[in-house]
Formats: C-alpha cells, structure tokens, sequence
C-alpha cells in the first residue's frame, strides 16, 4: 500500500510525545562545492555538516568508520528512549522527504503528572519537607525548578510517563538519546503538554466536552492510591505493582539488624501472610538472587523471620516474581513445604475466624481481618492501591468510541500489523467511561469552580479562565459572590490525547501549521499502548477537528534482552543506548533495531549489534576503495569520460560489459523492491534487501570483479566503465541505506565527487529503471562455477594463494560471453552453457601424500565398520530396545559406509592421477588426449562418489 495525500506524520509515542508532521520546504541552507579522495571542504547546513579533516586522510589507518564523529556529522539533529520508535520515525521521515514529500517530525513530551509529582516529594522528603506543608504554588515551583535542573539542554521538557505509571527519564536524557541517535526532528518546534498553547488546548476540550454533555461529575468506584491520594487509571495498572481486587504486601529484608530492602508480594489473601513460613523466588531471577538465604520479615507479626529461598517451581513472569509460602491454606505450598521441610502453620479456625497464631487479628472473622489488615497496612506505608467509591471527574465515552471503531470497520483507518484490530475493537466494544481527574498538584488543573460558601459541589460553573468564571458567577449568583477552583488537575492521557492538532495550533484551525501539517498521515507507536494513546487520539481528533488524526498506525514491537525478557530495572538488564551507541556505533544500533517486524517484540543481543557493526565497516572500506582508485581531480579529461555513462535505458545498459551490466541491472531492481517496501512499512524487508545486495553482490561480487578491469586491463575505457559503475551504484545504495544509517552514509556521501546538497536531502533513486534479465542469468551461472571451484579448493585444502588450472567446457555461445570478458584473467577458461569444470587434482594437492592420509581414513573407517556389525549382529542386545537400537546402529551404520565409499573414491582418484601423472604442469590450453581422458575419467568416479 502507497500513502497518498500530504506527507504528514504523527507522534510516536507517549513515552516522550514525538510527532513527525509533513512540512512543505526542507529546512537546508546551502552547500560550498567540495574536493574529494583524501581532502574535502568544509560544508555547513543545518543538517548536516562535514569537516576539513575527512575520513580519507589516513587512508592507512582509517580501516573502520570512526563512530566518534557521528555528532559532528549532525550537530543540528542528531538520536534512544525506546529506540524502536525513533529508529522507525527517523526511517519514514528520512525516506519521505528524500521523495520530496513535504514532512516535519515535531519532537516533545508529556508531563507525567503523577510520575513527576512522586519523585519531587521523595526530593523534598530527603530534606525534610512535605508536600502538604507547602502551598499549591510553591510545590508547582519546585517541580519547575526539579524540571530545569534535571534538562541541561535549554527548553527541552523533562518528563516522560511511560503508560505504567513509573517515573521515566530526565527529559535531559530523553533528548539527548533522541538526538545522539540521529532524529532528524525540528527541534525548534519542541513542545511540552504544559506549555501555553497546549494548556489552552486542554481547557479548551474540557470546556466543550463538558457543554456537550460528555463530561459529568460523580461518585463511582475508582482505583485509588493511599499512599498517592488519588485516583489512578484502572488501564494503567500493571499486575506487577497494583491491579483491581489485588492487595499488594511488602516483606521487609534485615541483615545484621538493619533493613535494608523491601520486596512486594501479590496475593487476594492478605490475611494467610500470618501462617508464611517462607518467601520463594526462582533461582535463576537475576532480580532476586541477592536475596536468596537471607531472612524477611514478615509484617505485623512483631518481627517474626521467615526464609528467602530458591525453587524452580516460582513462575519469574508471573506477577512479581515472588511466592509466599502459606502451606496451612494453598494445597501447591502444602507440597512445597513438606518437599523442603518447612513448618505449618494453620492460622484459621474452623468457622472462618482467625485463630491464636494471628496475634492482635485473633478472633476476627477471616473477612474483617482482611479489611482491618489492609487498613494496618495502608497506615503504615505497605499497601499500593484498593478500589474505592470517590468523587471524581468523568468522560463519557460510548459517543467517542463509537466513531472511532467505524473508522476502523470501514477502512478509513489502517492499523499495521492487521492482527491488532481486534485488539482495538475489543477495548472501544467494552469500553467504560473514563476518570479524567487525580488528586495531584502537577498538571493541568480542572477549569471548574465553585462558589465560597455553597457545600453544593454538583453547582459549578466551568470556564475557560477565572475572569470568564468569575463574570458568570456574578450573572448567575450575584455580583458579591466569591468563586475557588476545584483542586484536582487532569489526566496525563488527555492532554496527550489532543497532541496531534494541539501542537498545530488547535483550537485556531486557521493557523498555519495546522492548515499544513492536519491530518496527519502516519502514527508510528508501541502496540502496548494501542488503547492509552492511539484510540484516545482518534477519539479526540474526530471529535474535535471532524477528521482522523491519521490514517496509518503502524505499531512496533519492544526491545527486550538477548533471552527474550522485558527490559527493568529490577532484572538488570536495561541496556543503555549511550553505553551501546559508544561501542557498536548508532548506524549499527539503529539498523539492528530496524530489522525487526511490525509488532513483534525484538531481542536485541550483542551478536546482532556486532554483526551490524561489521556491515557499517564493510560499508566504509568499500567507500574507500572507490575514492582511492578515482582519477585524479585535474585529470577533466577522464573525469568527462565516467561522468559521460548513463544508465537510466535499455540502451545504455545493455551496451555494458557483462559484470557491470549485472550489477547495474540488480541495482535497478533493488531499488524497486526496497522503494515497495518502505511504502508498505515492510521496513525489516528493505533492511535486509539492501544488506543482501550490498554484501552479498556488490561488495563480494563487483568491487572484485571491477579490479582486473582497474589494475590489469591497460585500457583507460575499461577503467572509466569501471569507475563510473562503481560511483553509480554506491550512491545508489548510500540512498537507499541512508534511512536506516544516517551517519556513515552521510559521511560518505560527502567525500564523493559532485555533491552539491547532502544526502539527507538528496533525491530518491527512481523505480521502474531498465534491467537485463538474461545478464542477470548469465552472470548467475558464472558465479555458481566460481563457488564450486572455491567450494572444490576448500575441500582439498588448497591453499589460498596457490594457483591451479581448470578446464570449463560449454556451447559457442557461451564461449563467447566469458571468452570476450575473461580471457585476460589469470585462469585460463573455456566455457559453455553446462559450465561443467574439470579441475587437475595435481595441481591442488600431493597426491602421494594424500593417498597415504587417505590409506589410514580409510583403515580407521573399516575398524569402525566391523565393530558396528558386530554390535548389531549381537546377541546380548535387549529384546524390548532392539527397535531402537537397531534403527540407532543401522543408521550410524549407512553413515560410515557412505564415508567410507567417499574415501575409496578419493582414493581411487589419487592413485588414478599418480598412474597418468607424467609432468609437474599441466596447462589447460596445451592438454593432449590422454589428460583429457584422465580429467573425464576423475569426474565419473567423482560422481559416482
């Protein structure tokens, strides 16, 4: 499928809000002209930037592409927060305006209102503050000050809200990953949720939310956080820190008499933690091996210590890894417990109460207990999260979901890959209305108030300032009323919800960028965000601007290790982008990140990093070779003559030379297979399309093949064709390479000749050019002789550097195609269609001595067959395993008799040649009769071998 209409691009996701918009004019300035081989001129652009001291100085040193001067490369816009979605935003944004579709990548993030509020009153715990001894506005000011000090990058925003309600990265961080990583964003046009002009697009929605209807106040059952004070999204809770109707209880560690940890503990049954008499985690947890044969305590039973232990039984991904071990009142632990020697304990009588061993809950009903256990809990700081009816602030949402799950039933919105459309159905289907309020200071505060004095909070009136308020209070209540605004902020998710048209200007639909850049086209996320982020986009986008925000979500998988497990602080196992970037290079990085497919999770390991690396040098070294064999920059003369190839007709393809008519023709057809797949999303096919034809035809194929015509041919045509080959084809593929690695393509790009823009905002090679398929064929049937010849070197050990004749024979038309182009290399070859080759064994190995090497295989081989018929022909052989044995040694048995008849034929082979051997040499082109006999004679024995 083909993107049709403006090129415009949406954000990427939550995690820090990264929109990629379509703009109209590329933002470049001007490029000096430049020298190239081993001196250029320095160029300057916004984008881009090249120093005098180029990569081909020291061409004897430069062996690998210098991963250091990738931020001199970009020092405008140069970037890993997920990584997967910028390495895919950059890839859409990079390939498109290369097309020269207008584009923009708008780069930002939300505030994460209850993330952010938590970690500044740890701040202000550590000095001995609370928040609730500091006004309102004092907090907010902490919090903005906390927000510049943790950016050391002038207004770039701090915050990030993941979707699981834990503090992200500094937004310092953020931006730098963003940027180390090659984003090509607009940085100018950064946003932050809490700006002003996103501010008064949030009040803006609430306000006609609420005249429509849609937004209601009341008291209903919500998540809600003791230790927070406020309602939590019942979406955004994950098993492994609270879920509804899971009570969530902390064991605390001692060692030496001082606590020292905490570890959290899932179960509905609160009140069995007082007959625990263990706490078990896997063994192989890397979370909490350090653990394991220390003590917990167990709480509110007055310190009792029960063991932290190991079994393989405890599921690492269930819940939060750990198991407590009640074995009075599980039938799993009961097994567990006697298996491992642990004591019982009965903590419940037989009517239901609580029993002795429940301390100060003795007598209460198994129920009570629960409810008066959990309060204990709360008191003390152990408790997370309980449902609990409160007043809070309400978005109806059947209206909205409705027209957002048409959108998607009747076409007009695509979800990449298509398996998660049910996902999206399902949530829109069985959707609940949504509790937009939180009890926190940090965020966008309600545009609600109420009159001073009136107890009546269903009498409010919403506007969109306090002036406004204030003036219809007074219409409505009298001139002498006081009004105060209600206390709780929104959301996070609703102001993320309105990124699209909000950071276009939105409510001003006449505003520039919002007539440019809406509707979007693209929305490029993580599909674990499918229901927090996207659907709430569409939602809001129809509802408020009568068009979807986008037309494509193209969801990407996550990153986890090299075992397949989820990236967390508690594993260990985050890998730093900076860390890796420092030792793989961000081209390798991004590449690997790339390869993956459209919503399938990626383990990221450091063998896929490695081998991306190599390919970054393969790709530098093969830059290399071109620029240090191009004539030199007076030589106009020759200079005329490359420049003077074309290569976009039938014509001027099929006039080339067969290597270079093949190479250029693969080309052609490269560039349409890679330029479908970037327009279908199918990024991980393009990737690899790409790699394949570099590595595989290109550099191992051509580069070699290109060198007799450099070094050996004499002719000066010969060599112009050559380089003039190697020149189009390279830039051809830094085009098609540069989405996925920014830096060393760009790089060079700039040390080749000509270049008078830089890459990134170069023109996309052209599909539909002319190809020849019969070159293709031909060539082909060349390289599968040449791979048997290598193939038969490599299995007689011939080495490397010893050449040997080979006799290749075939039709007259195929005499003529590789007689014309090959008769000058140094093996002599007669060739036809069959390319069957007859190579003089003499000449590859010592023939005495491989018939004697082959004499003691061949003996060695014979004792193991006699002692296999002896084994199978045993009588001591189990009758009811003589099936399997039989099958077992018949099967070991055939391997060594075919390896056996292998080394008879070879040997056979050896001591033919010895018997017909007469001179040291033989050359192809002076055989007489009898060593043609001889080679015909080698190769049935070889075939029949």
């Amino acid at each position: 499928m083909s993107l049709a209409g403006p090129y415009v691009f949406s954000p990427s996701s939550v995690y820090s809000l990264n929109p990629i918009f379509a703009t109209r004019h590329s933002r470049f300035l001007g490029i000096s002209s430049c020298r190239w081989c081993l001196k250029r001129l320095n160029r300057i652009f916004c984008s881009a930037a090249a120093s005098k001291n180029g990569p081909f100085t020291s061409p004897e040193t430069a062996k690998c592409f210098d991963f250091t001067s990738e931020e001199r490369i970009y020092k405008c816009s140069a970037s890993l927060l997920s990584s997967i979605p910028f390495s895919h935003q950059d890839i859409m944004i990079r390939y498109f305006r290369m097309n020269g579709r207008p584009t923009l990548w708008l780069p930002g993030t939300d505030h994460a209102g209850i993330a952010t509020q938590l970690v500044v009153e740890r701040m202000l715990a550590s000095e001995g503050l609370k928040r609730s001894e500091m006004s309102r506005e004092d907090f907010t000011n902490r919090v903005w000050e906390w927000k510049e000090k943790s950016s050391p990058i002038k207004g770039l925003s701090c915050c990030n809200y993941n979707g699981y309600g834990n503090l992200g990265l500094y937004g310092g961080t953020i931006s730098k990953q963003i940027r180390r990583l090659g984003a090509s964003c607009d940085w100018s046009r950064e946003h932050f949720t809490l700006d002003e002009q996103l501010s008064r697009a949030v009040i803006e929605a609430f306000v006609r939310l609420h005249d429509k209807g849609l937004i209601y106040h009341g008291s209903y059952l919500v998540n809600w956080s003791p230790s927070l004070q406020t309602a939590v999204s019942d979406l955004a809770l994950s098993f492994s820190e609270y879920n509804e109707g899971k009570l969530f209880l902390v064991s605390d560690l001692e060692e030496n008499n001082i606590k020292s940890d905490f570890l959290t503990i899932a179960t509905t049954r609160p009140e069995t933690l007082f007959g625990d008499t263990a706490v078990a985690v896997h063994p192989e947890d890397e979370r909490y091996t350090k653990y394991i044969g220390r003590q917990a305590i167990v709480p509110q039973t007055f310190g009792r210590h029960v063991p932290i232990i190991a079994d393989k039984l405890v599921d690492k991904e269930f819940g939060t890894g750990i198991l407590k071990i009640s074995p009075g009142h599980d039938h799993n632990d009961y097994h567990l417990a006697r298996k491992l020697g642990l004591p019982i304990l009965n903590v419940m009588n037989k009517d239901g109460t609580l029993n002795e061993v429940a301390g100060l809950y003795s007598g209460l009903d198994r129920f009570e207990a629960r409810k008066k256990l959990w309060a204990d809990l709360e008191e003390i700081g152990l408790a997370v999260i309980e449902p609990l009816v409160s007043k809070q602030w309400f978005l109806s949402m059947d209206e909205l979901a409705e027209k957002a799950l048409h959108a998607v039933e009747k076409g007009e919105l695509t979800i990449l890959p298509e398996r998660f459309n049910k996902t999206y159905k399902h949530w829109l289907t069985n959707i609940k209305d949504w509790c937009i309020s939180r009890q926190l200071w940090w965020g966008h505060r309600i545009p609600v108030w109420y009159i001073v004095g009136n107890d009546c909070e269903d009498e409010y009136i919403v506007a969109r300032n306090a002036d406004e308020a204030l003036a219809k209070a007074h219409v409505k209540y009298g001139k002498s009323v006081e009004i105060y605004q209600d206390p709780d902020v929104l959301d996070t998710w609703f102001s993320s919800s309105l990124w699209p048209f909000s950071t276009l200007g939105w409510p001003d639909v006449s505003s520039e960028d919002f007539t440019k850049f809406y509707p979007t086209t693209v929305l490029e996320t993580g599909h674990d965000i499918l229901f927090f982020w996207v659907a709430r986009m569409v939602m809001m986008g129809i509802e408020f601007t009568g068009t979807l925000p986008f037309s494509y979500v193209y969801l990407h998988g996550l990153i986890r290790d090299s075992q397949g497990r989820k990236m967390s602080k508690t594993l260990g196992n985050v890998i730093d982008p900076i860390d890796t970037i420092k030792e793989y290079g961000t081209d390798a990085l991004r590449f690997t990140l790339s390869l993956g497919t459209a919503g399938q999770d990626l383990n990221l390991s450091s063998e896929r990093l490695a081998s991306n690396k190599a390919f970054t040098n393969k790709l530098w070294n093969a830059g290399k070779f071109i620029l240090q064999n191009l004539p030199i920059e007076n030589d106009s003369t020759t200079w005329e003559k490359i420049l003077a190839y074309k290569f976009d007709t039938e014509e001027s393809v099929n006039k080339l030379p067969l290597a270079e008519c093949w190479v250029v023709s693969e080309l052609h057809d490269l560039i349409d297979n890679v330029t479908c797949s970037y327009d279908k999303f199918f990024f991980g096919d393009a990737g690899r399309d790409i790699y394949d034809f570099f590595w595989g035809g290109f550099a191992d194929w051509y580069i070699e093949a290109s060198k007799t015509r450099l070094y050996h041919s004499g002719s000066v045509s010969d060599a112009s064709i050559a380089h003039a080959v190697l020149l189009y084809v390279f830039k051809i593929v830094l085009k098609l390479l540069h989405p996925f690695m920014p830096f060393v393509t760009e790089e060079l790009w700039q040390a080749l000749p000509f270049q008078n823009k830089a890459l990134i905002v170069s023109q996309w090679p052209q599909t539909s050019l002319p190809k020849d398929g019969t070159s293709i064929r031909r060539f082909e049937n060349l390289q599968s002789l040449i791979r048997a010849i290598r193939n038969a070197r490599a299995e007689y050990s011939v080495e490397p550097a010893r050449h040997i004749s080979a006799c290749i024979v075939g039709n007259a038309e195929v005499l003529g195609y590789v007689s014309v182009n090959y008769a000058k290399q140094s093996v002599h070859l007669v060739a036809g269609e069959g390319l069957e080759a007859f190579l003089p064994l003499a000449d590859m190995i010592d023939v005495s001595a491989e018939a004697q090497r082959l004499s003691k295989r061949l003996s060695k081989m014979q004792s193991e067959y006699n002692a296999l018929l002896t084994r199978l022909n045993s009588p001591n052989v189990p009758y009811l395993l003589l099936p399997f044995l039989f099958f077992f040694i018949a099967l070991t048995f055939n391997l060594a008799l075919c390896q056996a008849n292998l080394q008879k034929g070879r040997l056979a082979i050896c001591n033919l040649i010895a018997k017909w051997y007469v001179s040291q040499y033989l050359d192809v082109i002076c055989w007489n009769w009898k060593a043609k006999f001889l080679f015909l004679q080698i190769r049935c024995i070889h075939r029949s071998v």
